[in-house]
C-alpha cells in the first residue's frame, strides 16, 4: 500500500481534463473522479496494484492514472479512439505520470486483445500468467450499437485477468454475479456511486444529472 489516502488520490485526480469533443456512439464520460479513487483504493487494499494493469476502454486515462498514482509500476491504457488516448497522454503528464503508463489503440474484445503484447513495442511487456489486473468504466449501453458493451468488456476481463474491476449502470448486480459464476470467477465485493454528468449530448435534456452507478471487483479462477 502506498499510504495515500483515498480523498487525497480523488483531489489529484480533479485536476484531469474531460473531452472537449466527447463522442455519443463511444459514450465517452469522465469517469468520476471520488468513483476512481474509490475503486483504486480498493484495489490498493486488495493487493491488487502489485502486478500489471489494464485500463480497457480508458477514455480520459482517469482509472490507469489512478492506478499509477497509487504506486501501480506497470499500467497500460486501452482505447479505440486516438484523440483520447492523446488526452489521456495530456492528463498522465499534469499529475507527472507520463513515464507510468503505456497508452494502446485497440478494441476491446477476447479476439483483440490476449494483451501478450510481444512485438508491438510497449512496454513493459503484460503477458499470460503475470496475475493482470483490470480496470474499466465500459459503455452503460445507452447509445445503439453498444447494447450489451460491458457484456463484451467483461468477457475480454475473464480472457486477460485475475482480478477485475469494473463500473456498471444501477441494476446491473444479479448480470455481472450470473456471468461471473457462469465462467468461474467470483464477485467479492460491490458497492454503489454516484455518476455525475453534465449536460454534453443533444439528446441530454438536463443541465446537469446523477446516475447511479455499480462497482464490482471479480476474482477469476
Amino acid at each position: 500500500m502506498t499510504g495515500r489516502s483515498r480523498r487525497a488520490l480523488a483531489r489529484e485526480l480533479e485536476s484531469l481534463a474531460d473531452f472537449t469533443d466527447p463522442s455519443p456512439a463511444l459514450e465517452q464520460y469522465l469517469t468520476p473522479p471520488e468513483i476512481a479513487a474509490h475503486l483504486v483504493h480498493l484495489a490498493d487494499l486488495q493487493a491488487d496494484l502489485e502486478g500489471p494493469i489494464v485500463d480497457l476502454g480508458s477514455g480520459t486515462g482517469m482509472l490507469a492514472i489512478a492506478a499509477a498514482l497509487a504506486g501501480a509500476d506497470r499500467v497500460v491504457g486501452v482505447d479505440l479512439d486516438r484523440d483520447a488516448l492523446e488526452l489521456a497522454r495530456e492528463n498522465a503528464a499534469r499529475v507527472d505520470r507520463a513515464a507510468a503508463v503505456d497508452w494502446v489503440q485497440g478494441t476491446v474484445t477476447p479476439q483483440s486483445l490476449p494483451l501478450s503484447f510481444s512485438g508491438t513495442g510497449v512496454a513493459p511487456r503484460i503477458e499470460d500468467g503475470d496475475g493482470v489486473t483490470v480496470l474499466s468504466n465500459p459503455p452503460f449501453g445507452a447509445q445503439r450499437g453498444n447494447r450489451h458493451a460491458d457484456r463484451t468488456f467483461l468477457e475480454t476481463a475473464r480472457s486477460l485477468a485475475a482480478v477485475s474491476y469494473t463500473i456498471h449502470n444501477e441494476g446491473s448486480q444479479e448480470f455481472v454475479e450470473s456471468f461471473a459464476a457462469d465462467e468461474g470467477g467470483t464477485v467479492t465485493h460491490a458497492f454503489r456511486a454516484a455518476f455525475p454528468i453534465d449536460r454534453r449530448f443533444e439528446f441530454h435534456t438536463e443541465a446537469s444529472t446523477e446516475l447511479a452507478a455499480e462497482v464490482f471487483r471479480i476474482e477469476w479462477s
